[in-house]
C-alpha cells in the first residue's frame, strides 16, 4: 500500500473524489492522505463473491442494498474524513443518493490479508465503530474458516466463530444470517489441491 509523503500537500475531499472518478488504481482517503489500494487475491475475492451472491438475491426487492468493493464508506474521525472501500457494505437508508459513496451502513466485511490486517483491526475498526448507524463489523480470515463479528448491544463486542456449522446472526434482517460453510464455500477445494491463490 503506497501512500503520500510527509511532505506532500493534503488533498481535499472534493479533489480526492473527483480523481477517484478517473483513477486506474483506487486508493482510500484518511484525513487529506491518499492510499493506493493492492490487488486480491482469489481466495478473497472467492470469500466475498460468495457472500455478494447469498446476500444481493436474500434483499432483492426489499430496501436493502449489498455493495462489493468499489462502493466506498464515508465516515469520520473526530472532525477527519475518511472514505474506506469495504469489502462488502449492506445498507438500508433509501434518503442516500451519493453516486460513488454511502455514509449510513449497517453492515461493514472486510477479509483479513497480511498487508491489511493491522489497518482493519485497528484503524478501520476504530472509524466504522464511530458510524451511528453501523450495527457490525464482519472480519474474515481468508486462509481459514474464521471469522470476528463485532456487534454494536450497548457497547461493542466480538464474537469469534471457527466451526463451519457455525451460523453468524447478523443485523439487517434475518435474511443475512450465514454459516462459515455458507462463506467459505469452493474453499476447501483450493486448500485442499494446494492452490495458491
Amino acid at each position: 500500500m503506497s501512500t503520500q509523503t510527509a511532505n506532500s500537500p493534503l488533498i481535499s475531499v472534493e479533489d480526492y473524489l473527483a480523481g477517484e472518478e478517473i483513477a486506474e488504481v483506487k486508493h482510500e482517503y484518511v484525513a487529506g492522505r491518499v492510499f493506493a489500494m493492492t490487488g486480491t487475491s482469489v481466495r478473497h475475492n472467492r470469500i466475498c463473491g460468495n457472500l455478494f451472491a447469498l446476500w444481493h438475491n436474500a434483499v432483492r426487492g426489499g430496501n436493502w442494498e449489498v455493495f462489493i468493493a468499489d462502493i466506498k464508506v464515508h465516515c469520520f474521525l473526530g472532525r477527519n474524513d475518511l472514505f474506506y472501500y469495504p469489502d462488502l457494505m449492506v445498507c438500508c437508508d433509501p434518503s442516500e443518493t451519493a453516486t460513488h459513496y454511502r455514509e449510513h451502513p449497517c453492515l461493514l466485511v472486510e477479509v483479513l490479508s497480511e498487508t491489511t490486517r493491522g489497518n482493519d483491526l485497528r484503524e478501520k475498526l476504530m472509524a466504522y465503530t464511530r458510524i451511528d448507524s453501523l450495527q457490525a463489523y464482519l472480519v474474515l480470515e481468508q486462509d481459514r474458516p474464521e471469522a470476528i463479528l463485532f456487534r454494536r448491544d450497548d457497547q461493542w463486542t466480538a464474537e469469534v466463530f471457527k466451526d463451519l456449522n457455525d451460523r453468524l446472526e447478523l443485523p439487517c434482517g434475518d435474511a443475512l444470517a450465514v454459516t462459515l460453510q455458507d462463506i467459505y464455500a469452493g474453499f476447501e477445494t483450493a486448500v485442499e489441491s494446494g492452490t495458491q491463490d
